[in-house]
């Protein structure tokens, strides 16, 4: 049984939550699926979905399989992925060099998954 408080108020006063900006400061955390940002991780090639072995549960999709499961993710209501690009080390150097090509994996990745689904938030 809940203790009875040794005030005797006929009111809880809400001093910190009288304006809406103070009320969002000290409200609970909702999160909602419209809040979700999902990790999807690129790798060149045909084939199916490599498992990370570092992170179960977690795969390495080639660029139709990308687009297949942006598509699966925003039907559901995921309004963002975020791409990560596994380069192969052939192509890694001291300068970054692949970071100017214009037909990078990363880019061929954001340019197929914005062609088939144009509203989703694609974040590189």
């Amino acid at each position: 049984m809940a203790k009875k408080s040794k005030l005797a108020l006929t009111h809880r006063p809400r001093r910190l939550r009288r304006q809406p900006t103070r009320r969002a400061l000290v409200a609970e955390t909702v999160l909602r699926v419209e809040d979700l940002i999902a990790p999807l991780f690129v790798v060149e090639g045909k084939g199916r979905p490599q498992p990370i072995a570092s992170m179960p549960g977690v795969n390495r999709f080639n660029l139709v399989d990308l687009v297949q499961e942006c598509a699966e993710l925003h039907a559901l209501g995921v309004p963002a992925v975020a791409l990560f690009p596994k380069l192969e080390a052939a192509l890694k150097d001291a300068t970054g060099t692949q970071a100017l090509n214009k037909n990078t994996l990363i880019l061929r990745a954001v340019r197929a998954v914005k062609k088939a689904l144009p509203t989703l938030t694609v974040i590189t």
